[in-house]
């Protein structure tokens, strides 16, 4: 087990965007997390990387609790997010966006990056180097000296992914990934998906396109009003009355 949720709540004043929610995600599984739009998925999303502080529950991660403790000490613990809306720096090349991704493996601070000593220097030629290669994984290679807001949307998307693997995580957390995406690019990030958990990361993302769930997840859980309505296989989910009426609607019955 990797990740377990037991009982997340979260309210905002009198609203409860989530209620009492329980997820088990194991190792080198690709988990969906599917509902209409207010369901909640977002917001536990935000719980779960320490951007929102449950209101109760508990978030255990690879074995210790982590509700409670800030964005960048979750992050060293192995654990990554991309966005719906793309938050790229549109002011540096692809290439600097996925080194700042790593900034958490630099053993330098300030003083250090601004006198450039020998030891500096080759640490970030070593970042750059593995900036690089994850480029080549993604496809982006030939455009690590692009600027971010020059690369095409789908890209851009891609990079995104890049700069959270350059932290190297046990989780990835994906929310939209292809969101605004067309046909080909959707089946060439489903591809993707499928060779990053091929290296050991276990992946969860929220998603609204059938196809991409239905096509690479080994569970899927749905949200309806901030509440878990089923959980199951693809072929299982699809198929529950509950999803049909409050989600997918008797085209997928």
């Amino acid at each position: 087990m990797l990740l377990q949720i037991k009982n997340l709540t979260k309210t905002f004043g009198g609203l409860t965007a989530i209620d009492n929610i329980d997820l088990v995600i194991k190792h080198g599984d690709i988990i969906s997390l599917i509902g209409p739009n207010g369901a909640g998925k977002t917001t536990l999303f935000n719980c779960v990387t320490g951007i929102y502080h449950p209101s109760k529950g508990e978030i255990i991660f690879h074995g210790e609790k982590i509700h409670g403790l800030k964005p960048h000490t979750i992050t060293s613990k192995g654990m990554a997010r991309t966005f719906q809306n793309i938050r790229l720096f549109p002011e540096m090349t692809a290439l600097e966006n996925v080194m700042v991704g790593s900034y958490k493996k630099g053993t330098y601070g300030i003083k250090g990056a601004i006198l450039k000593g020998a030891n500096v220097v080759h640490e970030e030629r070593d970042l750059s180097s593995k900036a690089l290669n994850l480029l080549d994984f993604i496809g982006l290679r030939k455009r690590a000296s692009l600027w971010a807001r020059n690369l095409p949307y789908g890209d851009q998307r891609r990079l995104e992914i890049a700069r959270a693997l350059a932290s190297e995580p046990l989780l990835l957390l994906l929310d939209e990934p292809a969101a605004g995406m067309n046909p080909k690019e959707t089946e060439s990030l489903m591809e993707l998906i499928k060779c990053i958990r091929d290296k050991s990361i276990t992946i969860l993302l929220i998603e609204h396109d059938m196809k991409v769930v239905m096509g690479i997840s080994d569970m899927v859980f749905v949200l309806d009003h901030g509440v878990k309505i089923a959980e199951g296989l693809p072929e299982e989910v699809r198929k529950n009355k509950k999803v049909i009426e409050a989600y997918l609607g008797s085209g997928y019955a």
